[in-house]
């Protein structure tokens, strides 16, 4: 848990290591595979997963305001290589303002 700790502060250091443990619970099992763990922030279908998984059925946000959110993080980790889901979905949700939802 503390690796996906450390990760989401690279981006938030006010992160709440509640928030990160529940997304970690969330996205549970798909956290085993290297590569279902990532995400591919160049590839329209996974963000279109994104968009329908997270942001649609869990978070209750669809159209434009989803989309900018995705933006935003993709942006926000343009730099990092490996883009950690669960650091990908916390920035998706603080863009949001969702984070306390969750």
């Amino acid at each position: 848990m503390s690796d996906y700790l450390a990760d989401v502060q690279k981006y938030d250091s006010a992160a709440d290591e509640a928030v990160v443990n529940k997304i970690v619970r969330h996205l549970g099992i798909a956290l085993r595979n290297k590569d279902s763990a990532l995400v591919s922030a160049s590839d329209p279908k996974e963000l279109e997963r994104v968009k329908e998984k997270w942001c649609e059925k869990k978070l209750g946000v669809d159209g434009a305001e989803a989309d900018a959110a995705i933006a935003a993080a993709a942006k926000a980790m343009a730099d990092d290589r490996s883009k950690s889901r669960v650091t990908f979905y916390y920035l998706v949700a603080k863009h949001l303002g969702k984070l306390q939802a969750l």
